[in-house]
């Protein structure tokens, strides 16, 4: 009868440490503010080119977006 008790407990323990550790850590995903570029000039055709002038203006990265094809550069909010 202890051994049994001993056995369920110490399966008990380990069915909550396997369980706690599948859960992992809670994430926010942060928000993503865009504002036009000021400094891109002319039809945003490359998204590589967008980002290296949203770098220069102090943002994290561009893409070009919209049926006129503008130059936003985005950044964590």
């Amino acid at each position: 009868m202890k051994l049994s008790m001993c056995l369920i407990s110490t399966v008990l323990l380990m069915l909550m440490i396997i369980v706690a550790t599948g859960m992992g850590p809670v994430t926010v995903e942060a928000r993503t503010c865009e504002s036009q570029s000021h400094r891109f000039k002319g039809t945003c055709v490359s998204g590589t080119n967008c980002a290296n002038v949203c770098h220069n203006e102090g943002f994290g990265g561009g893409r070009c977006r919209g049926f006129r094809r503008r130059c936003y550069c985005t950044r964590h909010c």
